[in-house]
């Protein structure tokens, strides 16, 4: 039996690391189809309730940390809004993350809800590890916001929270609150290598934003 435990940037969302538990020889999984997918995320929200943000228990096993981080953006709010919470554009800055698979997009009131799974694909040790984040993404455009939970393995939780506000004509500060709850044993290194990841996705979509390539 081989375990190991691996860092990688994600998108959502969220939950922009991975940390992996795996058996034997790591090998990308076969593409599923989208219908397979849905059936997982479906399965994930209803056994692991990711959408409850009720801290841990204090006999659960389980930990909660949190952090926020802000970075600049030399481009008008409505533009970053759109490109960043746009979960197809962390494609590329995000170099693990190789698909995003929308199951549902609907709306209810001012807020847009979208189901999805985001797909990744890890180097480790010479082989490919395929780690699939299953997420909710809400937005709310007119108060240039919205919120991400996700669910991976081992039981890796993040809310997310990411607000856009105007600092000057033309610029932008974005800053994203994160909420990680994880087995006690790895909540510091989730948190901790989470947030790094998180920091790097955010300097990427920068760069892509001010170039024009997103």
């Amino acid at each position: 039996m081989k375990h190991f435990l691996r860092l990688a940037a994600a998108p959502l969302l969220a939950g922009a690391f991975l940390v992996s538990a795996a058996s034997g020889p790591a090998t990308a999984d076969t593409a599923q189809t989208d219908a397979e997918l849905a059936a997982e995320w479906q399965a994930a929200w209803d056994t692991h309730a990711f959408y409850d943000t009720t801290p841990p228990a204090p006999d659960s096993g389980r930990s909660r940390a949190v952090s926020e981080i802000s970075i600049e953006i030399d481009r008008p709010i409505q533009q970053v809004f759109a490109a960043y919470s746009d979960l197809d554009n962390h494609i590329g800055p995000n170099p693990f993350l190789k698909r995003v698979v929308t199951h549902k997009d609907w709306r209810l009131a001012d807020t847009r809800y979208v189901n999805l799974t985001a797909i990744e694909e890890i180097p480790y040790q010479g082989t490919i590890v395929t780690n699939k984040v299953h997420a909710q993404q809400r937005l709310n455009p007119a108060s240039f916001s919205y919120e991400t939970d996700t669910w991976s393995e081992p039981a890796v939780v993040t809310h997310q929270k990411i607000s856009f506000r105007v600092l000057a004509p033309g610029k932008t500060v974005v800053t994203e609150s994160l909420t990680f709850d994880a087995d006690a044993t790895l909540i510091d290194f989730v948190a901790a290598n989470g947030t790094a990841a998180h920091q790097q996705t955010q300097a990427a979509l920068k760069q892509a934003i001010e170039s024009g390539t997103i």
